[in-house]
This record gives C-alpha cells, structure tokens and sequence, in this order.
C-alpha cells in the first residue's frame, strides 16, 4: 500500500518535513518513491508547499494519506473530513 506522509529532515528541535510518497513498510525516513512538498511548521503561520497536481494524482491512484498529511490536504482542498480525494475542477471539466 502507497502512502502520503510526512518526513522529518530538521534538526533537533527545529522540526522541518517533506511531504513524500512511500510504501507503507518503508520506515519515516527512509526510502520514498516522490517528494511532493514541504511543511514548516517553525513559521507563523505554518509554511507549506505542494504539488497539487502531483498529490492529486497520487490521491486519484489510490494513496493513503496520513492523519497529519489529511489535515495539509484539506487546506489545499484535495480532500474532504474523512480523508477521501475531492474532484478537482479541472478533473470535470476534462471530463466533459
């Protein structure tokens, strides 16, 4: 199973994350398949970046995304409350 999570690459006490797309056995810091963004949360607000497209498209696949990853999507509107993929605009409209 394919997974959307966070990875922890700050130093200590400086908490800095990339938003990775990885196997599920694969460990928190070890092998990924795409880095697809970054969260910093040291800022005020939060700093994040994504690929919207990129995590559309790993969502339309069929990843999971993690309880931290779900609350950084739905900012981004790509999913809803319970963590399903949301239609994007340009999905229907290519769709037509």
């Amino acid at each position: 199973m394919v997974r959307i999570r966070l990875r922890r690459i700050g130093a200590k006490k400086k908490a800095f994350y990339r938003i990775i797309v990885a196997n599920k056995q694969s460990p928190r810091d070890g092998r990924f398949i795409e880095s697809i963004g970054t969260y910093d949360p040291n800022t005020k607000p939060e700093t994040v970046t994504l690929q919207n497209e990129r995590a559309a498209y790993w969502l339309g696949v069929g990843a999971q995304p993690s309880e931290g990853v779900i609350r950084i999507l739905q900012r981004a509107n790509l999913v809803d409350a319970a963590g399903a993929p949301v239609k994007q605009a340009s999905e229907s409209a290519a769709a037509a």
